[in-house]
C-alpha cells in the first residue's frame, strides 16, 4: 500500500519577540501563509490522517492553523520532542510511531531537518535544485511505498513542493 507523507515547514516566526527559540510564536504574515495553506490543501481534498508537529511554538502554532482550516480539532495534533532540533534518525524514529492504518501522515516542523529528511527520502536527484527547498510554510508531499517503521533512503517519490507564498490569498 502506498502512503503519503507530508512534509510542512512552520509559517515566518516573529523575530521581534525577545523569547528564546522555542518559544518564538508567528508574525502575522507567518499567521496568513498557515492558513492559505490550510485552505488550499481542503480544496484539494488533502486531509491527514495523522498529525505530528514539533511542540516548538512556531510549528505547533502552524499545525494548529492548518488543521483549522482543513476542519480538524487541535486535538488530533500529535506533539513530538523528536522534531525539534534532531537529527535524520529523530525524525524517521517519529514516523516509525505513526498508526500502521494511517496514509497520509503531515509533519510540521523545521529546517534543515526537514529538508535533509525529504532529501534522503526521495534522492537529492529528484529534489529541485535550490538553496532552499522548503521555505516558510512550504509542503512537500511524497509517496512513501513502505511502512512508516521502514522508512530507508529513496523509499519515497516527491510528488510537489507548494509554497505558501505562491497561493492565492486567504479570505
Amino acid at each position: 500500500m502506498n502512503r503519503e507523507l507530508w512534509l510542512l515547514r512552520h509559517a515566518k516566526s516573529d523575530w521581534h519577540v525577545d523569547v528564546d527559540d522555542f518559544e518564538r510564536p508567528l508574525s502575522r504574515r507567518g499567521k496568513r501563509a498557515a492558513r492559505q495553506m490550510g485552505i488550499w490543501m481542503k480544496q484539494h481534498q488533502l486531509v491527514p490522517d495523522f498529525v505530528v508537529s514539533s511542540p516548538a511554538l512556531r510549528a505547533l502554532a502552524t499545525a494548529e492553523i492548518v488543521c483549522a482550516a482543513l476542519g480538524l480539532p487541535a486535538q488530533v495534533i500529535h506533539r513530538d520532542k523528536r522534531l525539534y532540533g534532531q537529527d535524520l534518525d529523530g525524525l524517521k524514529g517519529t514516523l516509525a510511531e505513526c498508526p500502521v492504518q494511517a496514509e497520509r501522515v503531515l509533519l510540521a516542523g523545521h529546517n534543515p531537518e526537514l529538508e535533509a529528511l525529504l532529501i534522503d527520502l526521495a534522492g537529492r536527484a529528484a529534489v529541485p535544485d535550490q538553496d532552499k527547498l522548503l521555505t516558510t510554510a512550504a509542503l512537500a508531499r511524497l509517496i512513501i511505498s513502505c511502512d512508516w517503521s521502514r522508512l530507508n533512503t529513496g523509499c519515497a517519490e516527491l510528488l510537489a513542493i507548494t509554497y505558501a507564498r505562491d497561493l492565492p490569498k486567504a479570505r
